[in-house]
């Protein structure tokens, strides 16, 4: 039996057709309406499996358009049957019950579960039968994300601090995220680490090489205007790599950033009921003083603009990230300062929410010495004379 996979999203098709090949199914994937209709015409599917966020290319500008236009081709103009499977993570009511009326069979919405994927195809047109005449019973409960999110890890001598076990896990489980490591010209066996963490996840993981080190503030925005021009992404993040933000949280922080207007979500680590924060005293002490100078500098309430985790609208990290920062470590202040020149400072208070961490552990081999806290009030300094 033949399936058309369209999706807009290369992770999500990788995945699909890997696991629905895996299930005996001969597949053929599109990630444009145009090339799907094209696709339809010629291999004649037993099953379309169709997203409906799907923006094409019109000129040089990037259109929205829906997968509704696939399912009219299909169901109006060819006057065909085929059963047609949506799996979107557009919730919009009136989309939905649109399509129900043109003809769909079934509405999934992500984010769903491999499993779940197959076992509607499965009621749909029927399983089909290895080389023993059985069927698989093989299960796979790894999620189809709502949107695709490229996570930039920044990397310098991080050879023993590296959990490759749990970046490994975290990339084969949630498969609507792509995981960025930029090699920021360690001097250890960092890359070989990432080489081989790489190869165990090769669609969902991919290594950025620098050079020279420069600094984790060019180590993050080589990162993320390599992913930017990928379309894939909805969303771009940086996370460190000792984890000190584990991925639960980061995950959080997506979820957030989908569910509302923000345009960066930023983790924080404010103590609260409940969370598990972690600092050394005298960390502690000088990070509070740093982040009043902070303030004052950006006039606006924002109490911990050094969290190293943060996610963002590709549209923002395309504009955000295109210079080089002054310093080497205080580009979140920069980034704050950049959307508060860029967007005005009423305005962008509403676009940028902190959302407090469950969990946050200063890990040790911190890059960042006391002699380097007592740098960054000039540096500080230096941010506020760049920016006013």
């Amino acid at each position: 039996m033949k399936i058309l996979a369209i999706d807009d999203q290369k992770l999500i098709l990788l995945s699909v057709e890997k696991r629905l090949s895996e299930l005996g199914y001969e597949v053929k994937t599109a990630n444009s309406i145009e090339t799907g209709i094209r696709l339809f015409d010629s291999f004649k599917p037993d099953l379309v499996l169709l997203d409906m966020n799907m923006p094409e290319m019109c000129g040089t500008e990037l259109v929205s358009c829906t997968g509704t236009e696939v399912v009219k081709y299909i169901r109006v103009f060819m006057r065909n049957d085929t059963p047609i499977l949506v799996m979107s993570g557009n919730t919009d009511e009136a989309l939905i019950m649109k399509n129900f009326d043109l003809g769909v069979n079934d509405y999934m919405k992500k984010p769903v579960s491999l499993d779940e994927m197959a076992a509607r195809i499965k009621r749909i047109i029927g399983a089909t039968e290895n080389k023993a005449g059985t069927t698989s019973t093989i299960s796979d409960t790894r999620m189809l994300q709502k949107n695709c999110v490229g996570v930039v890890i920044p990397c310098y001598n991080e050879e023993t601090r590296l959990s490759s076990e749990e970046f490994k896990n975290f990339a084969h489980k949630n498969l609507g995220y792509h995981l960025c490591f930029v090699n920021d010209g360690s001097t250890d066996n960092t890359m070989a680490v990432l080489q081989k963490l790489q190869k165990e996840n090769p669609s969902n993981i991919s290594i950025y090489n620098c050079e020279q080190n420069g600094g984790k503030a060019e180590a993050v925005r080589q990162g993320i205007l390599h992913l930017v021009k990928d379309e894939q992404f909805d969303y771009i993040g940086f996370l460190d790599a000792d984890l000190s933000t584990d991925f639960r949280d980061f995950d959080d922080l997506v979820k957030t950033i989908e569910q509302s207007d923000f345009k960066i979500v930023s983790g924080s680590r404010i103590s609260r009921m409940g969370a598990n924060i972690t600092k050394e005293s005298a960390r502690k002490v000088i990070s509070m003083t740093i982040n009043f100078i902070i303030q004052t500098i950006l006039g606006m309430p924002f109490k911990d603009t050094q969290c190293g985790a943060k996610v963002m609208d590709r549209e923002v990290a395309s504009k955000m990230f295109n210079k080089k920062f002054v310093t080497k470590w205080l580009f979140d202040v920069e980034l704050f300062m950049r959307m508060k020149k860029y967007f005005g400072k009423t305005e962008v208070k509403s676009m940028i929410c902190e959302q407090p961490l469950k969990r946050w552990i200063h890990a040790d081999g911190s890059k960042l010495s006391m002699k380097d806290s007592v740098k960054i009030v000039g540096q500080l300094a230096q941010i506020a004379v760049h920016y006013r």
